[in-house]
């Protein structure tokens, strides 16, 4: 069985077959990976650099060949897909000076203490090493930088576990150009072939095949709620229930705060549509709920606001599934009572996926009576509440669910006196921000792109960012072991130079 991809500006299929994985093919793609890991678990950190700046080499010289797919298959600009690439290099580049630098295995030593009373201490030694083959589900709105070579893969091949890539059905010809380029980076680095395989499929029993598999140890994933509760769920029915990192979307709310409003509030009004619309609104940080406080600047915001969406256009989104799931999104927002259409484009364009941009508006109360319009709508629209009191914003802020980021806008003494708003958000989400809009996630080592359920399976985690390694690395002690038998992050002359904590001390 073949199926083909889908250009979303026209609806035609392109050219170009690929084949629907197997149940077998699944099962063969994850013994290839367990039968890898042994081997690509004990290399070291200065080959898995090589290896993964290899892989970011290959990408590059893929060239024009993979952005002009890329944008038949998602109708992303090509400019957009050029910085996408760039942040998908840079990505792995970022990991290989992380994996040379090498404190990331946090190593820790407890020296023996033999006359220590009344019981004397072992020499106890501990450090993270990789969990095992992982599954890793590309995502739809990113066809580089959060697919087969994204960060889930990136992090995973960092920490030194073989991956099994379920692609994403939308962007298959893309997919394959990159897995191309990663198994063209083993065969020159030399390791074996399962450190990289990667299953097609337009179903979900590709994917559960691999969350089900027995030899699978973690997975991670990108995309919808439902996708993701469900890929955890059947991941904790396994017989051996294993972590799932799934990110599964956000409303971002951001909150405008009076004073600030009344100095700069028609340039964040302006500000604040570019954002929600900014990658069709395809983007998880995309902000898709803001809290405005009655004022006068307020009222003069919302206006603006109002004014700069009737002047945005229409654009395809991912995928036609996507653009039905964005309208019904907004029939279901509307369909509450006292919840209006303030704004939406003046543009009229009959595309095959193309979707309105859209700003809604109601008040705090209704809000808190119906908490279910804080859910993501995935799109390039936003609901305006608006607040009489900071007592009504403080409530908004309590009844959030988990959120990947909050926004909070105002003044220098604004944001003292709403202190206790932002302690609320930081309970409330993973990266709370002060004067930015969330949309551009750094990847660096202090970023965290995570949440509270339900932005993601695992508050503990980030998907973006050198800190996600961890995701896919398990701790283990070593006891009273011979220095010869011990891995050389924890032998007694620090021969790779990494910090250690030793003795309560980090050390060098």
């Amino acid at each position: 069985m073949s199926f083909q991809a889908i250009n979303p500006a026209t609806g035609e299929a392109l050219a170009g077959a690929f084949s629907e994985s197997t149940e077998q093919e699944v099962d063969q793609a994850c013994q290839q990976a367990a039968a890898a890991f042994p081997i690509y678990r004990k290399l070291s950190g200065e080959a898995k650099a090589q290896f993964l700046e290899r892989i970011a080499d290959e990408i590059m010289a893929l060239g024009p060949e993979l952005l002009e797919r890329a944008n038949l298959e998602t109708a992303l600009p090509l400019g957009r897909l050029t910085g996408e690439r760039g942040r998908t290099t840079g990505q792995l580049r970022l990991f290989a000076q992380y994996l040379r630098e090498g404190s990331w295995v946090d190593a820790r030593i407890d020296t023996a203490l033999p006359d220590r009373q009344p019981l004397p201490r072992p020499d106890l030694r501990q450090m993270l090493i990789p969990l095992g083959p992982v599954g890793i589900f590309g995502a739809s709105n990113f066809p580089l930088a959060f697919s087969v070579a994204g960060g889930d893969t990136t992090s995973a091949l960092a920490a030194g576990c073989p991956v099994v890539v379920k692609a994403h059905p939308a962007h298959p010809g893309t997919s394959e150009l990159v897995g191309q380029a990663i198994r063209k980076a083993i065969a020159a680095s030399g390791l074996p072939e399962g450190v990289f395989q990667m299953v097609q499929g337009t179903g979900v029993a590709v994917g559960m095949a691999i969350v089900e598999h027995p030899l699978i140890k973690a997975i991670g994933f990108t995309g919808s709620f439902r996708g993701g509760k469900a890929i955890y769920d059947a991941a904790v029915r396994r017989p051996e229930p294993i972590p799932v990192y799934s990110e599964m979307g956000s409303t971002n709310p951001v909150f405008f705060l009076p004073a600030i409003l009344k100095e700069k509030g028609l340039d964040l009004a302006k500000a604040y549509v570019d954002s929600v619309t900014l990658g069709v609104g395809q983007f998880c940080t995309n902000p898709g709920l803001a809290i405005v406080k009655q004022s006068d600047g307020g009222d003069a915001f919302l206006s603006q606001a109002r004014l700069a969406m009737t002047q945005t256009q229409p654009t395809p989104m991912l995928t036609k599934g996507i653009y039905q799931a964005y309208t019904s999104g907004l029939e279901r927002l509307n369909s509450v009572s006292r919840v209006l259409v303030a704004s939406t484009s003046e543009t009229v364009v009959d595309g095959y996926a193309a979707a309105h941009p859209t700003l809604l508006s109601t008040t705090a109360d209704v809000l808190l009576e119906h908490p279910e319009l804080t859910e993501e709508v995935f799109g390039p629209s936003s609901l305006l509440v608006t607040a009489d009191t900071k007592e009504e914003i403080l409530a908004v802020a309590r009844r959030l669910e988990g959120h990947l980021t909050a926004t909070v806008y105002g003044t220098p003494d604004e944001l003292l006196e709403y202190a206790d708003l932002l302690e609320i958000l930081e309970q409330k989400v993973g990266r709370v921000l002060i004067n930015g809009f969330p949309t551009g996630v750094e990847v660096s080592h202090a970023m965290n792109h995570g949440g509270p359920y339900p932005a993601t399976t695992d508050v503990r985690s980030t998907s973006v960012g050198t800190n996600a390694i961890r995701r896919f690395a398990r701790p283990v002690c070593y006891q009273n072991f011979p220095d010869a038998l011990l891995p050389d992050a924890l032998k007694a002359d620090n021969p790779l130079a990494i910090f250690r904590l030793v003795d309560g001390e980090w050390q060098k």
